[in-house]
């Protein structure tokens, strides 16, 4: 086995080099969509501004639809298997546009309305349109991969196929753990909750890692040794996501100041704070299970006792753990030095992102 080199790019530039790779692939797949789909697509990724009339070809005028990180996984892993990164560009824009349409079904869902410090899809085109545009964006990340070239097509969809059947399961889970108490035998225990990001945040992130191994030939071992590095780096990043939806600075993030508490959302952070059975575990599920909404103060108290209850720390080492076993999960099969060092200095940077 070899082992990677110790002159690998930096993350930023990794994820440059691979969405140069990847983006105008991707702008061209989305500019055959109809006018209006294509429209708010563009909008999602960043493209332009909602109206404006740009279409998906033209220049970038908003800000950025987020880091490409798994288009980079797969022109990453195909590079790791011996192949040009060129071999994975079809897996990506298959990714990107089935990462795309879960995020437009999902503001929707979880009633979120801003996206990246914007107002997202469904509050500036309207609900039924961001569903159509996310329908049409799950129909060509399948006809895009179906007319791969090369051998593998078909192996490739399916993948795509069975990841996404994880991440609709794990969505699922997501919704019906609102409905579940915060105490009880019918609480949320935590390792439910990883189950669950394993299947919606990590699946996608071990489709593109898998894919881009698939299609540049990888044997089986290879292609499920990136998938489980891709999946529990997933983990690491919603252990990591979780601590900033409670901590995180919402100039950074994006995301308003104790939003999740104020949803009652069930978090890593906050589920592994109910588990330790402390006194303040007791004061926080009082709090908690309380009638009506938290204010203000009530927020920020339940806040201070999950940290007190260890629920942050529980979290971030959840975090660094994944991280852990995504590395070993990388270094146990054969690969190029160069990529897998890419790999390697990629991952830290995605569990430490804020977006």
């Amino acid at each position: 086995m070899t082992s990677p080199v110790a002159t690998a790019p930096s993350a930023a530039e990794s994820l440059s080099r691979c969405r140069a790779l990847v983006e105008p692939a991707l702008r061209d797949r989305v500019g055959r969509l109809h006018a209006w789909p294509a429209e708010m697509a563009g909008y999602a990724f960043g493209w332009h501004e909602a109206g404006d009339g740009t279409g998906p070809g033209e220049a970038r005028s908003a800000g950025s639809g987020g880091k490409g990180v798994r288009q980079a996984l797969a022109v990453l892993c195909a590079e790791a298997a011996g192949a040009s990164g060129g071999t994975a560009v079809d897996g990506a824009v298959a990714v990107e546009l089935v990462h795309a349409f879960s995020l437009l079904h999902d503001d929707i869902m979880d009633g979120d309305e801003t996206r990246r410090r914007r107002p997202a899809v469904w509050k500036a085109y309207g609900t039924g349109p961001a569903v159509l545009a996310g329908d049409a964006l799950f129909a060509l990340a399948y006809e895009v991969l179906a007319g791969s070239p090369g051998p593998h097509g078909a192996e490739a969809v399916r993948r795509l196929s069975a990841d996404l059947r994880d991440l609709v399961a794990g969505q699922s889970d997501d919704l019906l753990f609102e409905r579940r108490p915060w105490t009880g035998p019918e609480a949320v225990p935590v390792d439910a909750y990883l189950r669950m990001a394993e299947q919606k945040t990590g699946a996608l992130l071990g489709c593109a890692a898998a894919l881009g191994a698939l299609l540049a030939g990888a044997p089986a071992p290879t292609v499920r040794a990136l998938s489980t590095a891709g999946r529990q780096l997933g983990v690491a990043f919603q252990a990591v996501d979780d601590v900033l939806g409670l901590w995180g600075d919402p100039a950074t993030t994006g995301k308003p100041v104790l939003g999740d508490l104020r949803r009652r959302k069930k978090t890593l952070p906050v589920l592994a704070a109910l588990a330790a059975g402390s006194p303040a575990s007791g004061r926080l599920a009082a709090l908690l299970e309380a009638p009506g909404e938290l204010d203000a103060d009530g927020l920020r108290r339940a806040a201070l006792l999950v940290e007190e209850a260890g629920g942050r720390e529980a979290a971030t080492d959840e975090a660094r753990r994944r991280l852990v076993l995504a590395r070993r999960s990388l270094r146990s099969v054969p690969l190029e030095p160069g990529p897998a060092a890419e790999l390697l200095a990629l991952m830290p940077f995605v569990v430490g992102r804020a977006v």
